[in-house]
């Protein structure tokens, strides 16, 4: 009798030596993460460091990769580019707003997008640092304490990115969804949407989630709403399309995918945990779901059935995005590990 090959096996495991919020940043060869004693590290495909750069101060947010630089901050306002192929240092900025969302970079990578705690929205310079526009909300957003830089122990709190279509960057905020033009940082339009998780687009439609249970699709133009759907047990983890479907996590530990088109739900699978990050396509046909619990399990979910393929543990909270390069697949875990497994293939039935 042949033996059958596990669908999954480990590959690496690396430290980066503090705990991570920031997840994952895909580059063609490896992934970048930050960590909370200020470090930003570049790993390659087999979890080798291709260099560590040490800020000081925590990293909370993804880096931002933007041509062959680095856009990182921290939550004490430094704003720093390094240098992709060896992380030296370019310029860095103080003085600045805590980095408590991550930056968003534009197609040409010459212009990065930053949101402060207090709604204010920069364009700024990718070659240079220079600030490009600013514009704020008439009525300042509230940022408690903790976001502003304070030596509270409660870690502050972050904020979901903005989306950048074409020239449009829609960015929510404490008092709702706020849409520039991205060239001159004019209002295009402004919505109540409030308490939001996390948006994603599809040509020329924005998609929000909101804690509450609210997922909309919204018209890039406008703001008009396209549809509504609604969770009674609230959203857990931001919006997400793949394999067809638009992919949020809800209450309690369901994972629900739901047509682009008009909103229908198409699938609802039970979790070992809250799904608060994003799911990933891996081998084509696989959903990649990472879960929240302390036991941090990934789970494939299989097309078009939906039914599982295989679960791995990584004995850490999964509450960010895995990245997929290939076969292999990381995640970061909430202690500052980043691991990887091999998928492999299932043989026909």
């Amino acid at each position: 009798m042949a033996c059958q090959r596990a669908p999954v096996e480990a590959a690496f495991q690396y430290s980066s030596d503090a705990s991570s919020r920031t997840g994952l940043t895909a580059l063609a060869d490896g992934v970048l993460l930050g960590n909370e004693a200020g470090a930003v590290v570049r790993l390659d495909r087999e979890g080798r460091p291709r260099w560590t750069t040490r800020l000081g101060r925590e990293v909370a947010v993804a880096p931002a990769v933007a041509g062959d630089s680095v856009i990182v901050g921290t939550v004490v306002g430094e704003l720093a580019s390094l240098s992709l192929q060896d992380g030296k240092e370019r310029w860095r900025l103080g003085g600045e707003p805590p980095v408590l969302t991550p930056p968003v970079v534009d197609d040409a990578g010459g212009t990065v997008f930053l949101v402060a705690p207090d709604g204010a929205v920069r364009a700024v310079a990718v070659d240079s640092g220079q600030t490009r526009w600013k514009r704020s909300r008439q009525a300042p957003e509230s940022a408690p304490a903790e976001a502003l830089g304070s030596r509270s122990s409660v870690a502050p709190s972050l904020r979901p990115a903005p989306v950048l279509v074409g020239d449009v960057l829609v960015v929510p905020l404490a008092s709702g969804l706020w849409a520039l033009d991205a060239r001159s940082g004019e209002p295009r339009w402004s919505l109540p949407v409030t308490d939001v998780v996390g948006l994603d687009s599809e040509r020329d439609t924005v998609f929000a989630a909101t804690r509450p249970g609210r997922v909309l699709a919204l018209s890039l133009k406008d703001g008009s709403t396209r549809w509504e759907q609604r969770f009674a047990d609230g959203v857990t983890g931001p919006p997400a399309r793949a394999l067809g479907a638009l992919w949020v996590g809800a209450g309690p530990s369901s994972v629900v995918g739901l047509s682009t088109a008009e909103g229908r739900e198409l699938a609802r699978v039970e979790l070992p945990s809250a799904l608060v990050g994003r799911v990933q396509v891996g081998l084509e046909d696989l959903l990649l779901v990472p879960t929240a619990g302390h036991e941090g399990r990934l789970v494939a979910l299989k097309a078009p059935g939906w039914t599982p393929a295989f679960t791995v543990r990584a004995d850490t909270p999964l509450r960010t995005r895995p990245v997929v390069r290939g076969p292999r697949v990381f995640v970061l875990g909430l202690d500052g590990r980043v691991l990887a497994w091999r998928l492999r293939v299932p043989p026909p039935a």
